[in-house]
């Protein structure tokens, strides 16, 4: 299960969605959720959908990650998918036993909750598979910079969230790791109760912290000895630059969003 969890994971190309400049790509990304949210319809959801595989497409990106991403998160969305479903009532009564009724319009609301949760999430991976740490902290702390005005530490701000995003791919494979020696030690993970199977995590998170802390210590040290002093003065080795392909993705973008409040007007 740790193994596939994709969060972080940035596969390196020359596709179109990989030039594309990660503010762009940021800003292309808050219309989408934008969209996502404001869509309620079947004709709705097919253009997101649509728009999603257009751009997994684009920028070469191989579904089977994107199936196995999603996989983390099934008791999420199933445990979401069952809260809509038999608490929305309205329209007809589909299923009645006791004290369980279901309604058609419970089945539609969890059904759209459920498509709602799968298309955000691999939107959200799109963007940091396609988008290096380093372009996504750049991106970030340009968006931002106007609240430098307000005294707000942008760069160091842009720089925690992305390291935090880079080292999550690490961690889980530092926890893997971590299970198999436990594992070969006899540990057991998955038998008694929840309290037993709470305790059983002791031996994992122990040592998950300290090679955390360590990591961080060596990161910070890496940081000092390259003379990193925060965001005052530095240069960068590549210039952000919007150029006509930007400019075309942020236009797609705005049409979506155009088209769905449109179909949302007219109730399609």
């Amino acid at each position: 299960m740790l193994k596939d969890i994709t969060l972080g994971q940035f596969f390196p190309g020359k596709t179109v969605i990989h030039r594309l400049d990660p503010r762009t790509k940021l800003l292309v990304l808050i219309l989408y959720i934008v969209t996502l949210f404001l869509a309620k319809s079947y004709v709705s959801y097919a253009l997101v959908l649509a728009f999603l595989v257009m751009v997994t497409l684009l920028g070469h990106i191989p579904f089977k990650a994107m199936t196995r991403g999603l996989k983390p998160m099934l008791i999420f969305i199933i445990f979401t998918a069952v809260l809509n479903l038999f608490y929305t009532k309205g329209g007809r009564l589909l299923f009645e036993w006791k004290f369980i009724h279901i309604y058609s319009e419970g089945v539609r609301t969890a059904f759209f909750m459920v498509l709602r949760i799968l298309l955000l999430i691999c939107g959200t991976f799109l963007l940091t598979y396609t988008t290096s740490p380093i372009a996504l902290t750049d991106a970030l702390e340009r968006l931002l910079s106007p609240l430098k005005k307000l005294h707000v530490p942008v760069h160091e701000l842009a720089m925690m969230m992305c390291i935090a995003l880079r080292f999550i791919p690490t961690l889980i494979e530092e926890t893997d790791k971590i299970i198999s020696a436990q594992k070969a030690r006899g540990a057991d993970f998955e038998t008694g109760n929840l309290l037993r199977r709470a305790k059983a995590l002791v031996p994992i998170l122990v040592p998950l912290f300290v090679s955390a802390f360590r990591r961080a210590d060596e990161l910070a040290t890496a940081m000092e000895c390259r003379c990193y002093h925060g965001g005052e003065g530095r240069t960068r080795l590549k210039i952000l630059r919007f150029a006509s392909l930007d400019y075309l993705a942020f236009f797609i973008g705005l049409v979506l969003l155009a088209a769905v409040i449109v179909l949302r007007h007219f109730g399609l």
